[in-house]
């Protein structure tokens, strides 16, 4: 036989006088510890597709970090592809998901705000003098905006909160191990029924007040949504009720946007009053079920409300609490939707709307906190009541995130319409000691900027849009003389940059070219406007559509920033 006829036989029949090789399993190969961990962590949890954000929320909390081995394991409990689990735990900022290969993630995490008021009150100085002596076993990140602009500069420690911070007061938390959340004093279930708490709700239940009460009383006081869209509330209740059951509820609780802190101070002073607003709306559209999205920027709200949904009177529709991980993008409606259903947060396409097909495809009733919180004391106390309110033609009230460089920051309580000028002066102790009102952002991130001659505008919906602007959550902050305002705005596109979902092209990459063309010291105005326009025009969602508006504004309202520094002379 020849040599090339033993060559094709060898081929032909591999097996023949060797040993074969011992097979391998395909795919990832899931640790036996890892998978008995991650079985012990779920218990008796349900392993829904919709919950893989709260199970992956029990792994962060548990080991401070998510390893390929946990994913691989999670997935494979909960009958979902290792790519699925994967996309989503690493589209959420705080899910540390550690790769094959890669080192453990410090147990400790210190995270600082590097958000517009943070900023502007020394946060890039604390940073980089916490990074610079940050001890082992611990990481110094950056944060965006965590709800609490009117105490800045502030470090979170784990989960408890260091305000007003220094690099000094950081460590010692951190030495201390003190890393729980500070629980303030709030009305708790008693003392709200005490003083006439949940009367509404249980007259509305009984018959007593009738749906069509409750909702003439939402139009005629026309109170809109207080998250930033302003859509009417009546107008909202309405639509969904008219659409085909079941319905659901969806209770949109995280505002994102830097300078906003007022759903914070509500939940965490007088949560009941939003709660009942929640279960009044739910029972006008016969939801099912209540989806409460809480941002996790917001540990001690997450503590404070399963122990008071514990407490309320059997019946009604089921309440979820959904547990947000650091995405800015969820506070859009059907972002917040993709999420709650355990997903990436990506916007959907519209229509169809969320109150036609919603959440799991059911039409849903969405709701901002602050919306819901008023619900009550409108209908109690009459629309005539909540009309009574207001300034320069407007009507009704306003609750304005101050921040930034005023005397007393914090959450006012006044009257829709007033005037910046008068925002200051009389609710927020006028302007900070040695600053000279210079400019401001009348409604958050995306509202744009306006200078102070520009005072006597009133704020509301509907009175700053002709000045290429909006209310949106009425966040307001105050930058002086001391500030530039072109170093404000590349702030904040840095912030819509890192926060874009990736979905859309114009979002994804105009935010990253405009923050590179932001940070050359010359700005190429006709460029940045022409890539505004395409941002505004072909961005799916409101996130790349309003993300220039800081850009154009300072563009068009404050020139001195851009005549050179020899000619000014």
């Amino acid at each position: 036989m020849s040599h090339d006829v033993q060559k094709v036989r060898s081929f032909e029949h591999p097996g023949e006088g060797r040993k074969r090789a011992k097979s391998t399993p395909k795919g990832r190969q899931i640790d036996p510890q890892a998978a008995e961990e991650i079985a012990l962590l779920l218990g008796d949890r349900p392993r829904r597709r919709d919950l893989l954000i709260e199970h992956l929320h029990l792994v962060q909390d548990k080991y401070h970090q998510i390893s390929a081995a946990h994913l691989a394991a999670l997935a494979e409990e909960m009958k979902l592809s290792f790519a699925e689990v994967f996309e989503t735990a690493t589209f959420y900022a705080h899910f540390d998901v550690v790769k094959e290969g890669e080192a453990n993630i410090a147990p400790l995490t210190i995270r600082v705000c590097d958000s517009l008021t943070c900023a502007m009150l020394g946060a890039e100085k604390l940073l980089h003098e916490l990074q610079n002596t940050a001890g082992p076993g611990i990481r110094v990140v950056r944060a965006p905006c965590v709800g609490l602009c009117d105490v800045a500069p502030v470090a979170e420690v784990g989960h408890h909160y260091v305000l007003h911070a220094t690099a000094s007061e950081v460590r010692a938390t951190a030495a201390r191990g003190d890393i729980e959340p500070m629980i303030p004093p709030y009305v708790d279930y008693d003392a709200y029924v005490k003083d006439g708490g949940y009367k509404l709700l249980d007259d509305l239940r009984a018959g007593r007040v009738s749906k069509e009460d409750v909702l003439t009383a939402l139009d005629d006081s026309s109170l809109r949504g207080l998250g930033g869209a302003g859509f009417p509330t009546g107008r909202k209740w309405r639509a969904v009720l008219g659409e085909p059951g079941p319905r659901l509820m969806a209770v949109n609780g995280d505002e994102g946007e830097p300078g906003t802190f007022k759903d914070r101070f509500y939940l965490l002073r007088d949560l009941h009053r939003f709660l009942e607003g929640t279960l009044i709306g739910a029972h006008i559209v016969d939801a099912t079920d209540v989806y409460i999205y809480i941002r996790d920027e917001y540990p001690a709200t997450l503590k404070v409300l399963p122990l008071e949904l514990a407490k309320l009177p059997k019946g009604g529709p089921a309440l979820h609490i959904r547990r947000g991980a650091g995405a800015y993008i969820c506070g859009e409606e059907s972002s917040l939707l993709e999420s709650i259903e355990g997903k990436r947060g990506l916007p959907r396409h519209k229509p169809p709307y969320p109150f036609q097909v919603g959440l799991f495809g059911q039409p849903t009733l969405i709701n901002n906190i602050e919306t819901l919180f008023w619900v009550r004391d409108i209908v109690e106390k009459g629309a005539a009541w909540w009309n009574s309110h207001g300034r320069n033609g407007r009507h009704g009230l306003r609750s304005y995130s101050v921040s930034g460089r005023v005397r007393n920051p914090g959450v006012k309580l006044a009257p829709s319409g007033l005037t910046v000028r008068e925002l200051i002066d009389e609710y927020s102790g006028g302007m900070a000691e040695g600053h000279k009102f210079r400019a401001y952002l009348p409604g958050g991130a995306s509202g744009g900027i306006l200078p102070a001659s520009m005072d006597d505008i009133p704020l509301d919906f509907g009175t700053l849009e002709k000045y290429g602007c909006f209310i949106g959550s009425a966040a307001v902050i105050i930058l002086s003389e001391q500030d530039s305002v072109k170093d404000a705005a590349l702030n904040l596109m840095r912030f819509f940059e890192d926060e874009s979902c990736g979905q859309c092209t114009p979002c994804r990459v105009g935010t990253q070219k405009a923050a590179l063309l932001m940070e050359k010291p010359v700005w190429n105005r006709e460029l940045l406007d022409e890539l505004s326009q395409a941002m505004r025009d072909a961005s799916i969602c409101g996130l790349g559509q309003a993300a220039s508006n800081p850009l154009t504004t300072v563009i068009k309202y404050f020139p001195e920033e851009f005549i050179p520094k020899e000619a000014a002379e």
